[in-house]
């Protein structure tokens, strides 16, 4: 078993998401296009949506009260939705700086529901120079699920570095961890040792194998034992895995299936 062997369970589940608009497509339908244009999930226009009695209450009230509206369909089904400009503050309108530098810090994390609703799906994301978007949902998920521990304040939480410097290096970092830290969550980080000192209470796990260097996981379990917890919860089990498999270039998936979350842990907590 390795982390590989987790990504490459992971399936591309058959998802669009569809923008609802009374105009013709405009320029944030356009920015989130670009956003996935590699991506598995492709972005349509001109979709019908479902009878209402088909679309589950929390969809129909987006679409009646938010404007545009981004509506995910997984297997021609709508499953999720989020108005267009939520969308726009969240990822279309910024950049990793906000987060580097803490002027979006834990407790300030929003993830809208489409980008929420694409877990257990394989993604493939570039970083800058070659994408000015696609790494920034990886960063937007690690801090979704470090704020959900903050939040939750017990449990354990295994998070990857590559280089434990970059905890110090990046303020937001360093300040997200800190506060972690001050909870009652027991904080884990890997990496190589890179000679930084971690001045934190937290647990340093270093090594120099390819899963110390290439690999970007953050694992929340809030009950020491994932399978326990409710799936669907807003405390409950999350994890995200990547490995960067070229320079700036990453492969992997999130997950809240609490058996998938606890097996991951399990591992990280074995080999790591």
């Amino acid at each position: 078993m390795s982390l590989r062997s987790f990504i490459d369970d992971i399936g591309t589940p058959d998802r669009t998401i569809a923008v609802i608009s009374d105009d013709t497509t405009g320029p944030l339908e356009r920015m989130l296009a670009e956003t996935f244009a590699e991506q598995p999930v492709g972005v349509e226009s001109n979709v019908t949506i479902p009878a209402a009695s088909d679309i589950g209450p929390e969809i129909e009230r987006a679409l009646e009260t938010a404007g545009d509206t981004a509506v995910l369909f997984e297997g021609g089904q709508p499953v999720a939705a989020s108005p267009m400009l939520e969308l726009y503050d969240s990822i279309l309108a910024i950049n990793s700086d906000l987060f580097v530098t803490g002027a979006r810090g834990v407790g300030e994390i929003e993830l809208p529901a489409v980008l929420a609703n694409l877990d257990e799906m394989r993604l493939r994301l570039c970083g800058y120079p070659l994408s000015d978007k696609e790494k920034l949902l990886l960063i937007i998920v690690s801090r979704y699920i470090e704020q959900r521990a903050w939040a939750t304040g017990r449990g354990t939480i295994r998070s990857a570095f590559q280089r434990l410097s970059r905890i110090g290096d990046e303020i937001g970092t360093r300040d997200v961890y800190a506060k972690l830290a001050a909870t009652g969550v027991e904080t884990h980080v890997y990496g190589v040792d890179d000679g930084a000192t971690v001045d934190l209470d937290v647990v340093p796990h270093t090594g120099s194998g390819s899963e110390y260097r290439d690999a970007w996981f953050v694992v929340y379990d809030p009950a020491g034992t994932g399978a326990t917890a409710a799936a669907e919860s807003a405390s409950g089990p999350v994890a995200l895995v990547c490995l960067e498999t070229e320079p700036r270039t990453w492969d992997g998936f999130w997950t809240y299936d609490p058996n998938r979350v606890a097996a991951i842990d399990a591992y990280i907590a074995r080999e790591l």
